[in-house]
């Protein structure tokens, strides 16, 4: 087992929130200001140890307490309780401009905030022209950085921080400033470092990057951590979670006790099932030339006239790798009443080795949904092994060629 070299011992993180707007009613509530602020806990009660060489993300909503973590991490923050323990050298990109005066040009930056990452002039000199060359911005390196823009910091900040030989490395959203090709000349950094053993700690909004990229993913929902787990099993509970949240709005969307709000149809799902051919499990294990039926049951509380039904598969991830409905299929459906059961039928999937899951929706003529069921119905697909990925094609290897 590799050592730890980030020790996370039950922190907890509290901004007080002043609720007065100016210099004037501060003045005049003081005394009484604890009736004019409120606590707000980031954190609370964090638990975590992360060893040597693996890259581990961080994710979850908005207001999750993420980027807070990894300020405490890259010690820009102090917990209010807890303590938080590193081992070896650390480079952090954790906001744009971080670390940048922008009065200074370019160059001057680069040592200035070498310099903050622990580097000596004389090591700056000798990374200087790499890190130049790396970022893409030779031209401007004399400019003073107030002028530059938003990608160009990050490009800089970035280049230096991935030669200043860092044992850590904290990411935090800053490279989806950058360019496309940018982005690739990072991820292949990121890589680089990967294989050399070093420890990255990762906070993005893209989750196929931390599927792509991580070993370990760490989900956290209003300052506590909801899910520690490898990539596939962490996001799943995360994609669970928005699920959860996206239907609380749908329902508050169309929330009848609003006068001017429309009603809400009641029509609910009631379940999803999957058939194999030739597996009559529950959840079936099939080869990738099989065909499955997927069977929907729908119940409506009331007649709806005009209305759309669709089913989709989802990978490990929570992505969806196929979905149709009965308008992409031309096939109109007649009014809704009752409990009824429809049934799609999948031809010869193709998709490649794995897990999958089934979800189901209801919509209405205006392509408002209404209803969904999630996970409705798992399946397994068993390949040959010759292949990787979601898609599943029988490739055949010629050997050398004449040209």
């Amino acid at each position: 087992m590799s050592p730890s070299v980030i020790e996370i011992h039950d922190v907890s993180k509290r901004f007080v929130i002043r609720k007065e707007k100016s210099l004037k009613e501060r003045l005049v509530n003081f005394g009484r200001s604890n009736l004019h602020k409120e606590d707000f806990w980031a954190l609370r009660n964090v638990d975590a140890t992360i060893e040597s060489g693996s890259t581990v993300g961080l994710i979850g909503a908005n207001g999750s307490g993420k980027s807070t973590l990894l300020k405490m991490i890259g010690g820009i923050l102090q917990p209010t309780s807890g303590s938080v323990q590193l081992r070896g050298r650390l480079a952090a990109l954790l906001e744009l401009g971080a670390g940048f005066h922008p009065d200074l040009t370019g160059r001057e930056n680069v040592y200035l905030n070498a310099s903050i990452l622990g580097l000596t002039r004389r090591q700056t000199d000798k990374y200087f022209d790499a890190i130049v060359d790396f970022s893409g911005i030779e031209q401007f390196i004399d400019t003073q950085v107030k002028f530059y823009s938003s990608g160009m910091y990050v490009r800089l900040a970035f280049a230096v921080a991935v030669h200043v030989d860092p044992d850590i490395l904290l990411v935090d959203e800053v490279l989806a400033v950058g360019d496309e090709p940018f982005q690739r000349k990072c991820m292949d950094r990121i890589r680089g470092f990967q294989q050399e053993g070093r420890t990255i700690v990762l906070v993005t909004h893209s989750l196929d990057q931390v599927a792509d990229l991580c070993d370990r993913a760490i989900v956290l929902e209003h300052g506590r951590v909801l899910a520690d787990d490898v990539p596939r099993d962490a996001l799943r509970v995360l994609r669970a979670d928005f699920e959860t949240t996206r239907q609380k709005e749908v329902e508050q969307a169309t929330d009848p006790s609003g006068t001017d709000r429309p009603k809400r149809p009641n029509v609910s799902i009631a379940g999803v099932r999957v058939i194999a051919d030739d597996d009559p499990a529950e959840q079936p294990t099939i080869a990738p030339t099989d065909s499955l039926t997927i069977e929907v049951v729908v119940d409506a509380g009331e007649r709806l006239e005009d209305w759309i039904l669709g089913i989709g598969i989802d990978n490990p991830l929570g992505v969806v790798v196929y979905g149709t409905n009965t308008r992409l299929l031309g096939t109109p459906l007649p009014p809704l009443d009752g409990s009824i059961r429809y049934a799609f039928r999948l031809p010869a999937i193709h998709l490649g080795e794995g897990e999958y899951t089934i979800h189901a929706s209801v919509a209405t003529g205006s392509g408002q949904e209404v209803a969904r069921l999630p996970i409705g119905g798992r399946f397994m697909i068993r390949a040959d092994g010759r292949s990787q990925g979601y898609l599943f094609v029988p490739a055949e290897f010629r050997g050398e060629v004449d040209s």
